[in-house]
């Protein structure tokens, strides 16, 4: 079947990811380079920037110096301690918020589908890529939008890597997401069982309307890793 242009650029980035032979940094700039180089080589408009190729990246390498991570995107990059208690790599504004903010009232007044009367907030929110917020779409200004650390494996009980098609549906969007529900929901229920739980939610609510959202259902890539000590 044909590809999206998100699913072409993911596959580009993971085989450059799973070279791993470089800093995870220089293998982001390496593969938003090759996102690029094969944009050209299909012969896609480069200037018309709705239609470049793009993908959040949530990587992680384990040593003995701890967890070096890198993240861009919306993907996200989640450590659980031994003590329950967790923390979010790279804390970040959701750029979608204000567009998300508006859903309600968009839903209340408009007699169009939601999606037709925000297509030109949603349009922009698009075009916002690598100037408010990053993804790895073959733009040299990628580069400045990527996070990434070396953080600690002390006490690491797992590490949860996962795309935003695994946040929990909200009501009322948060500029900031807090993540206390996903916690306690994943050690209670495990990956499938919380992708499962979403998935109700969200079945329960098909117009996007009570939890404000682009479609009924994202996509949902997830792993979870014990890092061994």
């Amino acid at each position: 079947g044909t590809k999206t242009g998100g699913q072409l650029a993911s596959s580009i980035a993971c085989s450059v990811f799973s070279t791993n032979c470089h800093p995870l940094v220089d293998l982001a700039i390496t593969a938003n380079q090759s996102i690029h180089e094969k944009m050209r080589f299909h012969g896609v408009d480069c200037s018309a920037r709705e239609r470049l190729w793009s993908t959040s990246a949530a990587v992680v390498r384990i040593s003995e110096d701890g967890i070096e991570w890198l993240q861009t995107g919306d993907a996200f990059i989640l450590l659980i301690y031994n003590d329950l208690s967790y923390k979010i790599l790279s804390e970040k504004e959701d750029h979608d918020f204000q567009t998300l903010s508006a859903w309600k009232q968009i839903a209340a007044k408009s007699a169009l589908p939601i999606h037709e009367a925000l297509k030109e907030k949603l349009r922009q929110t698009r075009c916002g890529m690598n100037r408010s917020y990053g993804v790895l779409n073959g733009e040299k200004e990628a580069e400045g939008f990527l996070n990434s650390g070396l953080e600690s494996s002390n006490d690491v009980k797992e590490i949860i890597l996962a795309t935003d098609g695994l946040n929990m549906p909200v009501e009322k969007p948060e500029k900031e997401k807090n993540f206390d529900l996903f916690v306690e929901l994943y050690l209670l229920l495990g990956l499938e069982g919380l992708k499962d739980h979403i998935r109700e939610i969200e079945k329960d609510d098909p117009r996007c309307i009570r939890y404000p959202r682009f479609k009924c259902h994202d996509d949902i890539a997830a792993i979870s890793i014990q890092p061994l000590h």
